[in-house]
């Protein structure tokens, strides 16, 4: 790995620092239908250098945390750790991460930059079967999830992103939306 003040994070450079928001909208899934849940959050990117996989791919690496709570009683009600990763050479953008509930996946893409605002796109599972989705036997049972995308757009200090995970769930296919916007604090 290279020290991170060496490596050309491309796209991912505008993601680093730390980002607030309180305009967050969680569409969830309940037995008896969806439950919108407001909500807010911190979302910290970090530099982490990059890496050489056998010496035919090089990575730049960002690593994330997001921390989101609920409006109404301020409980954290999803932490979610992983990378961002810029592989310059084929102009793709890679997302993995986990969430305590037994889930992880690895979701491939792509950026498009237009003067100050940057758009980078992710997916995995369904039609993006080569972007793996991992999940516990329980998870596979009671809240398969089949896919997820997300779309992060970013104009200087706003961040604003959405994303959908397909899940199978009480017996019905459910796409759960988080969307929201933030501003870079530091």
């Amino acid at each position: 790995m290279a020290h991170e003040s060496d490596t050309d994070y491309g796209p991912l450079t505008g993601l680093i620092g730390t980002w607030q928001g309180d305009k967050g909208m969680d569409v969830a899934p309940e037995p008896d239908g969806p439950d919108n849940n407001p909500y807010y959050e911190t979302i910290t990117f970090e530099a982490a250098g990059d890496v050489d996989n056998a010496g035919e791919q090089f990575l730049s690496i960002v690593h994330y945390k997001q921390v989101v709570q609920r409006k109404s009683n301020d409980e954290v009600f999803h932490h979610q750790v992983g990378y961002w990763l810029w592989d310059a050479s084929k102009q793709l953008v890679m997302q993995s991460f986990t969430i305590p509930r037994g889930v992880a996946l690895v979701a491939g893409g792509a950026v498009v930059a237009d003067g100050e605002t940057v758009v980078i796109e992710v997916a995995a599972g369904g039609r993006h079967a080569e972007w793996p989705i991992a999940q516990s036997p329980f998870m596979l049972d009671k809240a398969r999830t089949l896919a997820f995308d997300q779309q992060l757009t970013r104009q200087g200090d706003r961040l604003h992103y959405r994303e959908t995970t397909l899940l199978d769930i009480y017996g019905k296919q459910f796409e759960h939306t988080d969307q929201n916007e933030l501003l870079r604090v530091q």
